[in-house]
């Protein structure tokens, strides 16, 4: 399993991502879930996978070594010209991997598992940010939902929830996708670390910030210990109810 997490907020993107593959409880592994196209002053694209990890290795090598779309033409992340033209062959590389893999994995009762995060910008064009489905067709996140989760995601969208809007400040962004990841990593054991960080500024075209936290990053540790010591708070500050006598 695994959890990834996208924010497009008024000033650019947030996105986190684990690290954890497993195929059983003996058999665990990290690979990076998390993938960079740039072209620093042209365009800046990144993505996260969730599935079965051949299936989604197979869909990236497609889109950013290039591929023969329905257009005809060998396009890659790296040639086109809009964030919905990279949804699209983003749809279209998961559809040419399951004509050609799709039999042979069902033979062997293997499901076509994969769910994508797709976002960047391209010069001349806005910030955005889509999830990618298994048959192909994807949805964008907007003003009023401005983050989009894939994988094991039900631990950490409370947070999501309650914390994110539009407005939120990219640096503000970052802690409520740590404490968001913080919060799945206690529940499950098919999320762990190490995490990949990615932080982009509208129009920079350009990272600004790509950080792999592990299990002995200070700042992380902090967020995970502040946080647990705010919940206790925020509980004791609660009255019991007038009822419980």
């Amino acid at each position: 399993m695994t959890y990834c997490v996208g924010l497009r907020l008024e000033n650019g993107l947030v996105m986190l991502s684990d690290t954890r593959t497993n195929a059983g409880v003996d058999n665990i592994a990290t690979f990076g879930k998390m993938h960079r196209i740039e072209k620093p002053g042209e365009r800046m694209i990144a993505l996260m996978t969730a599935g079965n990890l051949a299936v989604t290795q197979a869909i990236v090598t497609r889109l950013t070594e290039g591929f023969e779309t329905a257009r005809g033409e060998i396009e890659s992340l790296y040639t086109v010209e809009s964030m919905s033209r990279a949804a699209q062959i983003t749809g279209e590389a998961i559809r040419d991997v399951h004509r050609l893999d799709g039999e042979a994995l069902r033979d062997q009762n293997v499901a076509f598992d994969v769910s994508i995060l797709l976002g960047g910008q391209i010069k001349g064009r806005a910030v955005r940010l889509f999830e990618v489905y298994p048959v192909g067709n994807y949805i964008e996140a907007t003003e009023d939902t401005p983050y989009l989760q894939i994988g094991e995601h039900k631990y950490g969208k409370p947070i999501l929830d309650r914390g994110v809007r539009y407005e939120t400040d990219l640096f503000e962004g970052i802690k409520l996708v740590l404490i968001s990841m913080d919060s799945t990593l206690r529940s499950n054991l098919s999320v762990g670390l190490p995490i990949d960080l990615l932080v982009y500024r509208r129009d920079d075209l350009t990272l600004a910030v790509q950080r792999r936290i592990d299990e002995d990053d200070t700042y992380f540790q902090t967020i995970s210990r502040q946080w647990s010591e705010a919940l206790r708070r925020a509980f004791q500050d609660i009255p019991l109810p007038n009822w419980a006598e």
